[in-house]
């Protein structure tokens, strides 16, 4: 029941096009580059605090006062600007059905339910909480606090105004919600469309084709189709030198 602020987010792995007409899967086991999503938070955090600290929505007491001159606010963010920032990121241990299940217990309970209250007097309150750092039963523990420090911690939990506990963004905002579920489920249950043999000209001069494809992000070079293989499929390897006839 300590301060811990944090937020919990559920990210979609894909989105519909910008054409609606299709559903844009990211790849197997990948969504973001944890590096670079480590350096964009790190500047969007150090760039919003410096923000705060222009419009004068920043307050500093006792030995950090100091900090309400912006060059020593400056110069105390600067080592923070070079510092390794670490955001981790891992796949859910039970599945997404285990993540939604446990946001779902953290989004629609209080901070502390009323099973946990031992003892309750005029001055105190004893209570039980778990101990991460342990293993075992040891985990298990009781503290009691004084009737206005529990009241105090209680409080941290609850949002200031104008905060909202739950928000929804693309595909779950509330505008377009049911109509961006229902398409994106049909395109989700849609076949892919066949994709066409590779062509005559595909491997003619390339002044003579008339297809476009992107060039190849290494060389700049043109791609070519190699093999067509259906989703899910595996490529096949090259024949032997035994299966070749002329």
């Amino acid at each position: 029941m300590t301060h811990h602020p944090h937020v919990h987010m559920i990210v979609p792995g894909g989105g519909i096009s910008l054409d609606g007409t299709r559903w844009i899967p990211c790849r197997p086991g990948f969504l973001l580059p944890v590096r670079v999503l480590s350096r964009l938070f790190r500047r969007l955090f150090l760039t919003a605090l410096a923000d705060a600290h222009a419009a004068s929505r920043l307050a500093f007491f006792g030995e950090i006062v100091h900090l309400c001159r912006r060059e020593a606010f400056d110069a105390y963010l600067a080592p923070l600007r070079r510092k390794n920032w670490f955001l981790y990121a891992k796949p859910p241990f039970a599945g997404p059905e285990a993540v939604l299940a446990y946001l779902a217990r953290y989004t629609h309970r209080v901070a502390i339910s009323n099973s946990r209250l031992i003892a309750l007097d005029e001055g105190d309150v004893t209570f039980r909480y778990k101990d991460y750092r342990r293993n075992g039963q040891a985990r298990y523990r009781t503290m009691t606090l004084s009737a206005d420090e529990f009241i105090r911690r209680f409080l941290l939990h609850v949002l200031p105004k104008g905060f909202h506990r739950i928000r929804h963004y693309g595909l779950l905002a509330s505008a377009g919600c049911k109509a961006n579920i229902a398409r994106a489920k049909e395109l989700m249950a849609t076949p892919m469309p066949p994709v066409e043999p590779p062509a005559v000209q595909d491997t003619a001069d390339p002044d003579l084709v008339t297809d476009h494809r992107p060039p190849c992000p290494c060389c700049g070079g043109r791609m070519i189709i190699v093999e067509v293989f259906a989703r899910g499929g595996q490529p096949r390897g090259p024949p032997s030198g035994d299966g070749i006839r002329t």
